[in-house]
């Protein structure tokens, strides 16, 4: 009877146990389930609440100083110093007020020291490139067919000239292989960029031996190995071209081909340089490139209305972040206008100045309005929605 009530004892032992550890298991579960339940809720509330960003810069750009004998003369004061500030004071208020401001030097600051020269084989006063920077451009494009005008004496000059410029990005001409090769990430209003200058031209004025950084002569190899460097690390590519036919209205087989093959390694914006004229614009590749095949002259002591019209175009770069981290860069919004460079065609040209079209009038050029509608039919020809008025104006 006895071991009958220890064997009952044992039965129930076992059984409490059983239930306990069933009560357990089950309690566990649910406190698991919870705090699963909670991390999850926690988790879908920070998804929720993230939210997408977007970062934007506006960006302004002209064409070539062209830097004749007349139009530095004209500069000259009686001290012996330049001033060219007078000559784009138009220009300036608009310039000024965007994020990045963009131009191309067409002639070489090389300066007085090594002597001022003018066409074929040019040679500035370095007070150019302060009237440029005090107008708010910040973006510079060196490569030209007048890069080596003054060999590589003209070259280090320009270099050295640039360098003690603050808060100036440039591309297209170095000291040395080394600084021509070091990738450069450059940041505005949280968008990195990457800026390259490339000339197609070189008016048979090569670079010494073993030198080849003092002008950034293109080649499709060498546009590729500079992106691949820095596509990685930047938001948007920029690429400044030197191409085209010089004086032609049309886009040329050449420019058309290179910029399908910039634009297929990710390039965003291709601007153009070289014809001295205005070209079309437009968005290739189904809109992931935006080409100004070319801006025209900025500023130049050239003869002809064609050649003394400019193009001012503005963009808008943008980039979406969104809430599941992906990227979007967009360029957006691309604006136009034409500017004219007005001068006293005489003897000894005189009174140079940057002029916006919408501040003309038939004394300054006389048929003004049917130039006008000339020239933006030749921008507009690839894009007809481009839209005319630039918002600094």
């Amino acid at each position: 009877m006895r071991r009958k009530r220890v064997r009952i004892k044992w039965v129930i032992i076992i059984l409490v146990g059983i239930v306990l550890g069933i009560c357990a298991s089950v309690g566990y579960y649910f406190y698991a389930s919870s705090s699963f339940e909670k991390s999850l809720v926690k988790t879908e509330a920070k998804v929720f609440k993230r939210k997408a960003r977007t970062y934007e810069f506006n960006l302004f750009m002209v064409g070539d100083a062209l830097i004749h004998e007349s139009v530095y003369v004209d500069a000259r004061k009686s001290d012996g110093s330049y001033d060219f500030k007078p000559m784009i004071d138009l220009i300036k208020p608009i310039s000024s007020s965007y994020d990045l401001a963009y131009y191309n030097q067409e002639t070489i600051l090389g300066g007085k020291s090594i002597g001022l020269s003018h066409y074929p084989r040019f040679n500035s006063p370095q007070e150019v490139g302060d009237a440029m920077i005090d107008a708010g451009f910040d973006l510079v494009s060196l490569a030209t067919n007048h890069t080596m005008d003054k060999g590589e004496a003209g070259v280090l000059a320009s270099v050295k000239y640039w360098k003690n410029k603050k808060d100036i990005v440039t591309s297209g001409q170095w000291s040395s292989q080394a600084e021509r090769d070091t990738p450069r990430v450059y940041e505005k209003n949280g968008i990195k960029y990457a800026f390259f200058s490339y000339t197609t031209l070189t008016n048979g004025l090569n670079t010494p031996n073993g030198k080849s950084y003092l002008n950034n002569v293109y080649s499709d190899s060498k546009a590729k190995a500079d992106i691949e460097r820095v596509k990685d690390k930047v938001d948007v590519i920029m690429v400044a071209m030197h191409w085209g036919v010089e004086y032609s209205l049309n886009v040329s087989n050449e420019q058309e081909r290179i910029a399908k093959y910039l634009s297929s390694l990710g390039v965003n914006l291709i601007i153009g340089a070289h014809p001295h004229v205005v070209e079309p614009v437009e968005y290739i590749n189904n809109g992931k490139t935006f080409v100004i095949y070319s801006l025209g002259n900025f500023i130049s002591g050239q003869i002809g209305v064609e050649k003394l019209t400019g193009l001012m175009m503005e963009v808008t770069i943008k980039k979406l972040v969104d809430v599941d981290g992906s990227v979007k860069v967009t360029v957006e919004n691309p604006k136009a206008d034409l500017m004219y460079t007005r001068y006293n065609l005489n003897s000894s040209k005189r009174n140079f100045e940057v002029f916006p079209y919408s501040k003309l009038n038939d004394n300054i050029l006389p048929n003004h309005k049917s130039y006008y509608e000339k020239y933006k039919a030749v921008v507009s020809s690839r894009y007809k929605e481009l839209q005319w008025g630039i918002t600094g104006a």
